[in-house]
């Protein structure tokens, strides 16, 4: 059964960590979603560690090219083979980054998702990552998500990380 992980982000502390790293936003960037861009990366990166194939679901084209210029910022020691949805090497990479509604070109493990929508290939993934913004309008997009992931029938939990850090 196809499990999704809601992250709960904590309050930004300080926004300047995200602006430094994100090329996603613009300077009136919403703080909040520039930790969510990076802790995504981040995510991606530990499942590349652990061998896991992933799918980064984005909003649009714009936040497409964003993530993976993210991505490109990571130290080397850190790199994360990464390409955009048609780029890279035939056989794939083991991160792609798409905004269609057709989702991967492969078979992947992990899902993360980006979009203000769960995604209609969302139950082809046996891990699903989502994230809850800590403001009030992206709250209210991420429980629509909530609820048209239940309604697909899968398994759902949540972690707060302002109580739950990652490791």
């Amino acid at each position: 059964m196809t499990q999704v992980l809601f992250y709960l982000m904590p309050p930004v502390a300080s926004s300047a960590k995200a602006k430094a790293y994100s090329p996603v936003e613009t300077v009136n960037a919403n703080p909040a979603l520039c930790e969510m861009h990076l802790l995504a990366c981040q995510l991606a990166q530990q499942a590349f560690v652990k061998q896991q194939w992933v799918y980064i679901h984005c909003q649009d084209k714009q936040q497409a090219h964003a993530i993976d210029e993210l991505l490109w910022q990571f130290e080397p020691s850190a790199f994360v083979p990464h390409n955009l949805k048609g780029e890279g090497p035939m056989t794939g990479s083991p991160v792609e980054i798409g905004f269609d509604r057709l989702g991967a070109n492969k078979s992947r493990q992990v899902l993360i998702n980006l979009a203000d929508q769960a995604p209609p290939f969302a139950v082809n993934f046996g891990h699903i990552i989502d994230f809850v913004a800590n403001d009030d309008q992206h709250k209210a997009v991420a429980r629509e998500r909530y609820r048209q992931y239940r309604g697909l029938g899968v398994n759902l939990q949540t972690q707060d990380l302002a109580t739950h850090p990652l490791n």
